[in-house]
């Protein structure tokens, strides 16, 4: 399915940007966001990819106890495996491959992402991206909100040549996502065969987020590989690509905010009093609380 003109002008490649290994304990973890020379691509501050790897039986599973977080929303992919949520907003769920959530957190929350009692006994492939996408001043204290879905709820579109884009936020090919954000930000996974295209809108300004879970991709004249952030040129109104080989994509794209960012650990705000302010109100028990 083809869902842009002749007359779209498609938007090159600035830069590549390699995931780093960073492990978590015995969780492999890549992070291309932020990384070598590459701070933030304003809204989107960070990307964690956790796995591929395989748990044996009797596994400890994902280490990521309760902890806090404000000012931001938080985007969980669950390519493999499983994962349990639970926050001090009496969410909790339990999304399974080919799911995501949706974490707003807003003015403050507490939660856990961790592996579901099945996968600790049984074991099994893991692989899970988290992107963290920024706020606005304006919404930073928002009240926080929590979507889990299983992949039946997402909206899946068949593309030329035989990919599939799972549509999570925003609209394409006259079909909308089922998750409403807060800023306008368009949010999907592709995956393309030997030869197949992606030909997306994104409206000029808007800034792009494109990586490749798995496989190549060439834009124009250029390629980029496996584990790599696809950095593009602001300027076009849409985005263009072939696969080289079998292809796993996470496409995006949102509004810039342009705004200060000042971040410590899991709180991002615009000033450093802010900053404070979180921390002291999390010390205080103003988030809530989650035992796990």
């Amino acid at each position: 399915m083809s869902v842009i003109g002749a007359s779209s002008a498609p938007r090159r490649i600035i830069a590549l940007h390699a995931a780093i290994r960073d492990d978590i304990g015995d969780l492999v973890t890549r992070r291309p966001l932020p990384g070598p020379g590459l701070d933030q691509l304003d809204p989107f501050l960070f990307l964690n990819h956790h796995g591929p790897q395989t748990y044996q039986a009797n596994n400890r599973g994902l280490p990521f106890g309760p902890h806090p977080h404000r000012g931001f929303e938080t985007v969980t992919f669950i390519l493999e495996g499983s994962l349990a949520h639970a926050d001090s907003a009496d969410h909790q769920s339990v999304i399974r491959a080919g799911g995501m959530q949706w974490m707003t957190a807003g003015s403050g929350i507490v939660h856990a992402e961790i592996s579901p009692p099945e996968f600790l006994r049984e074991g099994g492939p893991l692989e899970i991206l988290q992107l963290w996408i920024n706020l606005p001043s304006a919404l930073k204290m928002s009240e926080p909100r929590y979507l889990g879905l299983q992949r039946e709820s997402i909206v899946q579109i068949a593309l030329d040549d035989g990919g599939e884009l799972s549509l999570i936020a925003g609209t394409f090919a006259e079909r909308r996502g089922p998750v409403e954000t807060l800023t306008d930000v368009f949010m999907s996974t592709v995956t393309l065969p030997p030869g197949g295209t992606l030909r997306a809108p994104a409206a000029a300004g808007r800034q792009v987020f494109l990586y490749v879970v798995e496989g190549e991709i060439r834009i124009g004249e250029d390629t980029a590989g496996a584990r790599q952030l696809v950095e593009l040129e602001r300027d076009g109104d849409s985005v263009e690509l072939v696969a080289e080989r079998e292809t796993r994509l996470l496409f995006g794209h949102a509004p810039v905010i342009d705004e200060p960012v000042f971040s410590h650990g899991p709180f991002v705000m615009n000033t450093r009093e802010e900053i404070m302010q979180a921390i002291e109100d999390y010390q205080a028990g103003r988030f809530g609380g989650l035992s796990q």
